[in-house]
């Protein structure tokens, strides 16, 4: 089975679902972020996601909340995202407490994933994010112009260790996983492949399971309820 790694997006000071990550449209608010990590962890999460939505927007990092998250996740391990723009960003929130980290920005701007790649080996996630085909980056706010297969291809070339493939127009909407998007990454990649974006059954697991992706971030689904929390463990 496909592992879960539970989601845990911070808007403020705040943990929240955003519907295709639209910042003005939230689904989910007023959580206490560091009492939902402890909660996935005391569940047997072994890993959990943590995305700074206010870093992802502003490019800047907040090593303060990566530090509180880690605590309360133990002895999960944190993958951190947003905000990530240089080498050194990466290295803070990694000194912070996370385990990994995911770029999505910096990584397609210049020789950035070789850079990062070079850097930081196994502790780099990139995330290829899509819309209509193409990367997003800046809070999804902006489009590349490479395709999530161009993307795919030039990080196996870089030397990246793992992909985190998002379908944006899904993510949060509870509508299954973009499983032909996420063959596709994995193809032209064949890196192993985190997937994320509308998975909210066991069935959707399974079918993550069938195509080879390595793990699936799951927020919405787990928060519901329509997954329970023992698929994290």
């Amino acid at each position: 089975m496909t592992q879960v790694i539970p989601a845990v997006d911070v808007l403020g000071t705040e943990a929240v679902r955003l519907r295709r990550g639209e910042y003005d449209d939230v689904s989910l608010r007023g959580l206490d972020p560091t009492g939902l990590a402890a909660r996935f962890a005391e569940a047997g999460a072994r890993r959990i996601h943590l995305v700074d939505l206010d870093g992802a927007r502003s490019g800047r990092v907040r090593p303060d909340l990566v530090a509180r998250i880690a605590e309360a996740a133990r002895p999960a391990e944190l993958q951190a995202s947003g905000g990530i723009r240089e080498v050194a960003d990466a290295e803070a929130l990694l000194a912070a407490g996370a385990d990994r980290v995911v770029v999505g920005t910096a990584a397609f701007e210049g020789e950035g994933v070789e850079r990062f790649a070079a850097a930081l080996g196994s502790q780099l996630v990139v995330a290829i994010d899509v819309r209509d085909g193409r990367v997003a980056v800046r809070g999804w706010e902006e489009d590349t112009g490479f395709t999530a297969e161009a993307a795919a291809e030039r990080c196996a070339a870089a030397g990246v260790a793992r992909l985190l493939c998002t379908a944006i127009d899904r993510d949060g909407m509870m509508s299954g996983p973009d499983l032909d998007l996420l063959t596709r990454i994995r193809d032209a990649s064949g890196l192993p492949v985190l997937a994320a974006g509308g998975v909210r059954s066991e069935d959707d697991l399974a079918a993550l399971a069938g195509i080879g992706c390595e793990g699936a971030i799951v927020g919405s689904a787990l928060l519901d309820g329509s997954l329970p929390l023992s698929v994290v463990a």
